[in-house]
């Protein structure tokens, strides 16, 4: 069962469904496994076929799985049985129907689906695991109602976290800081990539002191030497070398919470140029955490560590930090608030983002971040690890 209580839930449904109100929506489908989480507490790893949430415009949500699946969400979501629907198993992967042909005609039956001229059904139309034949299935079924874009509402909604939530962060910021730790100690000269994964991972899902681990949205990211230029590459069997450095992105999880967390590591004295980024980075941390304030756009922090590193002769293009909170594969971010130029988002307590300062040049790079909650002061690190680059043999 969840780790939330009812009243968590309505909430949460409250405040989603008033959304839809002012923007005159009949019904909602829910296909992003974090929303869905969110939402019904639904957890299990099967969101690589078509499953969703149909939240009405009044009532409560129905839940649509797989039949395999559905009998198993009574173990983790909060829904009653009668509201956890399954599609029958001969509609998996086949060419000539699909799965929301079925969900889409059940919507009708429940009268989640109403279909006329004035109704407008919203779809999670970004969300990674909607497919476009579930789109042009609920199409063919409501064709007098207009059907639009969703925009991440839910995603949206979630962006400022309840205490409960903000607790789940902290437990898996714990998570994180033994995984790095882990990944620290772990890389040496003569160690294979793969063994020091190995030791990430066993760390991301042992117990300590009765907080244990969930799986992460992402693998651990492992760029070294020269590929650590580019962001987002994994790990191999090849052996780290003295001389070079290594980037390490990783993230605690908890119930789903994640707590992202990023250092590197050189092997043997470091450059003069890594010497220098970092710090330069070390600094630009300091001011952009300094300006994570109340009343602060996410566009001043950007500019806040923008400042300090162009006095260092540095520029970055990318953005410098994102909303976390619930996550499932592909991606831990809420995929609401970037901190970069432009963003208005003013920040709220109860919002949490992961700062992430990358610094890919040609041929090295340097990475440091942080999780953090915003609160009424300065925010709340979720890790205490040291913000400086490590050195080792």
């Amino acid at each position: 069962m969840s780790v939330f209580g009812p009243e968590e839930f309505a909430e949460r449904l409250e405040k989603v469904q008033r959304r839809m109100a002012e923007r005159g929506w009949s019904a909602l489908v829910v296909a992003d496994p974090s929303n869905l989480y969110y939402l019904t507490g639904y957890n299990a790893w099967s969101f690589y076929v078509p499953q969703c949430a149909v939240v009405p415009a009044r009532g409560e949500p129905h839940l649509f799985l797989r039949a395999m699946d559905a009998h198993g969400a009574a173990h983790t979501a909060v829904l009653p049985e009668e509201r956890i629907h399954a599609y029958p198993e001969e509609l998996v992967h086949r060419p000539e129907v699909h799965p929301y042909d079925h969900i889409a005609a059940r919507a009708r039956e429940l009268n989640v689906f109403v279909d006329n001229p004035d109704a407008v059904v919203a779809m999670e139309l970004d969300a990674h695991y909607l497919p476009v034949r579930g789109f042009l299935a609920v199409q063919r079924a409501l064709p007098h109602t207009r059907i639009v874009d969703s925009e991440e509402l839910v995603n949206w909604v979630r962006l400022v976290k309840s205490r409960a939530e903000q607790d789940e962060l902290r437990a898996a910021g714990e998570v994180a800081q033994r995984a790095m730790t882990a990944a620290l100690e772990g890389v040496r000269s003569g160690r294979r990539e793969c063994d020091v994964v190995a030791d990430i991972q066993a760390a991301q899902t042992a117990s300590v002191g009765g907080v244990g681990g969930d799986y992460p949205a992402l693998v651990p990211l492992l760029p070294t030497g020269v590929s650590a230029d580019t962001p987002h590459l994994t790990w191999t069997d090849r052996v780290l070398r003295r001389g070079e450095a290594t980037t390490v992105e990783l993230a605690g999880v908890r119930n789903r919470y994640h707590a992202p967390l990023a250092r590197t590591v050189c092997l043997g004295p470091p450059s003069a140029k890594l010497l220098d980024c970092a710090a330069a980075t070390a600094e630009g941390m300091e001011a952009a955490l300094g300006s994570m304030k109340p009343g602060a756009a996410g566009a001043d922090v950007h500019a806040a560590f923008t400042r300090v590193i162009a006095a260092h002769g540095l520029t970055k293009e990318s953005r410098i930090g994102y909303s976390i909170g619930v996550g499932f594969p592909p991606d831990w971010g809420e995929r609401t608030v970037s901190l970069r130029a432009g963003e208005e988002t003013v920040l709220e307590p109860g919002m949490a983002f992961h700062v992430i300062l990358g610094m890919w040049m040609d041929g090295w790079a340097y990475e440091l971040s942080e999780s953090v909650l915003v609160t009424e002061h300065l925010p709340e690190p979720l890790t205490s690890m040291p913000r400086q680059l490590i050195v080792n043999e």
